[in-house]
């Protein structure tokens, strides 16, 4: 799941509010590309990978899900591999932080944007579905502990618990997300996608149940346009998951994902920890 995910959010990367042109000519899943603006190498990941790799570390480490443990594990995995895809702000709030106590007693949680669902599917392994609910609550409210921003996590964190635990078809998903988080999932994104939690994960939602093959999924979600690599994140994190989409992410993409120290071989072998450690709970 971590490697499908990282994919997603790399070759996102590239994209992420980009025109409508540069998708209709380059959205070919044929090569990571370099965003025109950003620094950020073609075909490394960005936060929703890094963020999604600290709550994986935390999991397999065993260590209590709290609030002081989320957020070193949020400063730790950030200073030991200082990279770009953060919101500016952010960015520089992680750059001053010392620690975990620092980074909580400075932080202001009130955003409803992306950034705790786009972490949120790790915790959607959990086999209970309201320590799911609980877990992923805890770790939004970290940084954003408002009504959007919470149930966003949530239901990003269920999208992966739904195909995980075989609770039902994709067809079927609609009917499981209303169950457990109050929206309006009948109605499919269309368009870009701006910068709310929401946004992403209806068209997340949207492209999944659209779409059979991981290949497909990730076209659809750069497609939308706007804050895709979140999308992709998000989409493929669950997909990777399911028997119902073929498994067909392009081999270029796969090796041409960063190989450093917590490139493409970590993501693989943080991914067999953390579902040993799952499959022991």
């Amino acid at each position: 799941m971590l490697l499908e995910l990282a994919i997603g959010d790399a070759y996102g990367a590239g994209f992420e509010y980009v025109s409508n042109k540069i998708v209709r000519e380059r959205n070919d899943l044929s090569t990571y590309i370099r965003h025109q603006r950003h620094n950020i190498p073609p075909g490394h990941y960005t936060d929703d990978t890094q963020m999604s790799i600290a709550l994986a570390e935390l999991i397999v480490s065993g260590e209590e899900w709290s609030r002081e443990n989320i957020a070193k594990y949020f400063v730790d995995v950030f200073k030991r591999d200082i990279r770009e895809g953060y919101a500016s702000r952010f960015y520089n709030f992680l750059l001053k932080v010392k620690d975990g106590d620092d980074f909580l007693k400075n932080i202001r949680p009130e955003s409803d944007k992306s950034g705790a669902a786009m972490r949120a599917g790790v915790v959607g392994l959990f086999s209970d579905i309201d320590e799911v609910i609980e877990k992923t609550t805890i770790q939004a409210q970290v940084t954003h502990n408002t009504k959007g921003g919470i149930n966003s996590a949530v239901a990003a964190a269920l999208m992966v618990h739904y195909f995980y635990y075989k609770k039902g078809t994709v067809s079927e998903l609609q009917d499981f997300l209303i169950e457990y988080v109050y929206e309006d999932w009948s109605v499919l994104w269309r368009g870009k996608v701006g910068a709310k939690g929401i946004m992403s994960v209806k068209a997340a939602y949207t492209a999944l149940i659209s779409c059979r093959s991981m290949s497909e999924l990730l076209i659809k979600c750069i497609a939308f346009t706007g804050d895709v690599d979140t999308v992709a994140t998000i989409a493929l994190a669950a997909a990777s998951l399911s028997d119902e989409y073929e498994q067909d992410i392009p081999q270029n993409l796969i090796d041409d994902l960063e190989t450093g120290k917590y490139g493409r071989d970590y993501l693989i072998e943080l991914d067999k920890r953390l579902f040993e450690k799952i499959n022991e709970e």
